[in-house]
């Protein structure tokens, strides 16, 4: 059962979702993170160092590259959410581009792993953006599509944990596949079976044409700019994932280099796996319980709030304890802080949206605040590492961003 909603627009779900599709959703949003973050933690920093040109960083190399990427996910994710807000096909709004999107992805992955320039594989970085942010926009568009909202902080856990288990298993898989080839085919194939569990199992709610919107481009380009002072809680809401999703990359971004060049490991793509394993067994130990924490508590911010600033005391490690035991340390941490803050802030956001009949365009917008880092970051760290004091200058930035995002969230004032 649904409530009824105003004006034709799609209606709040009040039945709780079973298990099963909790499960399957979960697998497809964990199979879309190993598409991306296989490449982001290992093999886009392998094929840098590869490839560069005499005379170029390759830390350089890989900030363009990740940044031409993160540019074209900006964009890609409100504008195929709003395409699947739209979609009257008979396997529903979202099903569809999540096919699609899978599809390219695992197309423009072979792609990359072909690469024999930087131009080549910015070209492919940026297709796998395109694609797998298609399939990201309608998985999390399924969300407020389906769940109520008693019931969105634990949803929004499992999918926090399918998410970190996605970044373990594409650093396991760029690690164990034998090379850069074999490490983005094996990623390419774990991101197509992984979805096949939801499109096969579960239909997708049908938009009759009938109660299809009229489309005028003028409206239609107007309607992915949400003004903060109409929708302040929005606003606010999104600088907060912002700023704590941006101390979180660039804490991030060169941690094979930090592994490699500062701390001197002799395997620190190794490394990089064993930290990510600690982190995503802490944030396992706290993604699914916040989520049912809050919301069995009714409230969003203080678990915000905290989340941000256990983040930013991990960050803060990587600066002043430059030790491989202070590295094993900080992401223990970073994973508590961030399984909470992944699975309230979701939670939150789809609580702060505008109106249910675009709510794909809407939590795109939103997106922006994951992708956006991505490319804020490697422009800030580039000059960082390389001008302003290295690594030890580089997670205090990134410490401090984290608390003041955590900071802001006291500033929405609709949600508890």
């Amino acid at each position: 059962m649904s409530r009824p909603a105003a004006s034709g627009a799609p209606a709040e779900p009040s039945q709780r979702v079973g298990r099963g599709w909790t499960a399957s959703l979960s697998l497809a949003n964990g199979a879309i993170w190993v598409g991306w973050y296989g490449p982001l933690q290992i093999l886009l920093a392998r094929q840098a160092a590869e490839l560069a040109p005499a005379g170029t960083a390759k830390e350089s190399v890989l900030a363009w590259v990740a940044g031409a990427g993160a540019a074209v996910s900006m964009v890609a994710n409100p504008l195929f959410g709003a395409l699947s807000d739209r979609t009257t096909s008979r396997f529903g709004r979202r099903t569809p581009w999540i096919v699609a999107g899978v599809a390219g992805g695992a197309a423009a992955l072979a792609l990359l792993a072909g690469a024999r320039s930087v131009p080549a594989m910015a070209v492919g970085w940026c297709l796998v953006q395109l694609t797998l942010n298609a399939a990201f926009a309608a998985i999390t568009a399924a969300v407020p599509d389906r769940v109520p909202h008693r019931q969105r902080g634990a949803v929004g856990g499992w999918l926090g944990a399918a998410q970190i288990l996605g970044v373990v298993a594409g650093t396991g898989l760029a690690t164990a596949g034998g090379g850069v080839v074999g490490g983005y085919l094996a990623c390419a194939g774990f991101a197509v079976l992984g979805t096949l569990p939801y499109v096969l199992l579960h239909r997708d709610p049908v938009l009759p044409a009938a109660r299809r919107p009229a489309l005028t481009w003028r409206a239609f380009l107007g309607g992915f700019w949400i003004s903060p002072r109409r929708h302040p809680d929005l606003g606010w809401a999104w600088l907060t994932r912002f700023l704590v999703n941006l101390g979180n990359a660039l804490a991030l971004l060169y941690l094979l280099y930090y592994l490699r060049d500062v701390l001197r490991r002799p395997d620190p793509g190794g490394g990089v796996l064993v930290l990510t394993a600690v982190n995503g067994v802490t944030l396992l130990a706290t993604v699914v319980v916040g989520g049912i924490w809050s919301d069995r508590a009714g409230r969003r911010q203080p678990f915000v709030l905290w989340a941000g600033v256990i983040m930013t005391v991990a960050t803060g490690l990587l600066a002043v304890w430059q030790t491989w035991p202070g590295a094993v340390c900080a992401a223990a941490l970073l994973g508590l802080g961030f399984g909470v803050f992944t699975s309230v802030d979701l939670a939150l956001m789809t609580e702060v949206l505008p109106a249910a009949a675009h709510r794909g365009k809407d939590l795109g917008i939103i997106n922006i605040a994951n992708s956006l880092p991505q490319v804020a970051a490697p422009a800030l760290a580039a000059p960082i590492v390389g001008h302003l004091g290295g690594y030890r200058a580089l997670y205090g930035v990134a410490a401090a961003i984290g608390l003041v995002g955590a900071l802001l969230v006291r500033r929405i004032r609709g949600v508890a």
